[in-house]
């Protein structure tokens, strides 16, 4: 199934990516092992249906250099001029201490090698502690780099409305910011959305299938037991399904999304990653390439070939209204990481 031209998205002028990412923290080590070569060899496959936006980090493992070597093969296989269809945004996510250009410029540098790259496309930052102010240290450095030619864009990862805010006021641009956003946390919405819309930043959003608890494999089913959650991403959206309503409005929510997908003869998966995709502000969502081990790339296309309905979205907020407000209970956008 071809993608159509609404599967693309321009993030900035010079940058076209596919409003499905390939997320690649499946390939950190904690979800399994993954064999390289077969690894490599499905990153052509997503490559070849369309799917050409890659989503990484500094800390996922082999991840960078997956992407470095990737580049490698895709240039001795189909010339340089191959690599204009791809984009691979990258993390980096320091420990909080005192930041000096020598310091983040050998870290970008690292990022360079590993991936392959003059440029790297896209930046995003995290920061783990808001109390040590270096954060803003750190971004003016790599703005630095980004005038240099070492970055070609900046962004963030789990910052919240207000340093954002902050940040923005200091005169850092901004391309995106990637956060937690679902059909379970929809705290993006409360702040951020608007936030987003007033200054021109894009939303890329993670955990949108719930690290695959929204799916059909969890329809009707018993409440699993934490020794059955065999990857970390569920005991992790188990454990915000648990903050968020429990498994029996859990299971609510999966019928109801049954129904839905049923009439547009898609999957659960495919609502639940179109409902983010047609939120304010959101320019992509972040759905796990676990490569190696399995595959939904067929799956994953049925989200561009149809768009959800004014009932749809009556019957999903009315059944959200049940649900306990995550953003009083957590805080906003990233507020988990930082409690």
């Amino acid at each position: 199934m071809k993608l159509p031209e609404s599967s693309r998205l321009k993030l900035t002028d010079n940058l076209n990516i596919c409003r499905i990412l390939n997320g690649m923290w499946q390939v950190s080590g904690i979800h399994g092992r993954i064999d390289p070569k077969t690894a490599i060899q499905s990153m052509f496959d997503y490559m070849d249906a369309g799917f050409t936006t890659w989503d990484l980090a500094d800390h996922y493992g082999p991840a960078e250099d997956f992407i470095g070597e990737f580049r490698r093969q895709l240039i001795a296989t189909r010339g340089k001029e191959a690599l204009s269809n791809l984009q691979a945004f990258t993390k980096w996510v320091p420990r909080p201490t005192k930041m000096t250009k020598k310091l983040v410029e050998q870290n970008i540098d690292i990022s360079r090698k590993r991936m392959n790259v003059e440029a790297l496309d896209l930046v995003q930052f995290h920061w783990w502690e808001y109390q040590n102010k270096s954060y803003l240290d750190a971004l003016n450095y790599m703005s630095e780099l980004q005038s240099e030619g070492k970055i070609k864009h900046l962004a963030l990862t789990n910052f919240d409305t207000e340093h954002l805010k902050i940040i923005i006021e200091s005169g850092i641009k901004i391309v995106s910011n990637q956060v937690q956003f679902s059909l379970v946390d929809r705290r993006p919405l409360i702040e951020m959305v608007q936030f987003c819309q007033e200054h021109n930043i894009q939303l890329l959003a993670y955990g949108t299938l719930c690290g695959g608890l929204l799916s059909e494999k969890y329809l009707d089913s018993s409440e699993p037991h934490p020794k059955d959650l065999n990857t970390v991403s569920l005991k992790k959206y188990k454990k915000m399904v648990d903050t968020w309503g429990g498994w029996s409005l859990f299971q609510k929510l999966l019928n109801l999304l049954k129904k839905i997908a049923d009439q547009h003869k898609v999957s659960i998966s495919n609502v639940a990653v179109r409902y983010i995709l047609e939120q304010p502000s959101v320019a992509g969502a972040i759905v796990g390439a676990t490569l190696s081990i399995s595959e939904n790339l067929q799956d994953n296309s049925r989200v561009f070939h149809f768009n959800l309905d004014v009932e749809d979205y009556q019957q999903i907020d009315n059944l959200s209204r049940e649900s306990r407000n995550l953003f009083k209970i957590i805080g906003d956008c990233g507020d988990e990481y930082r409690r």
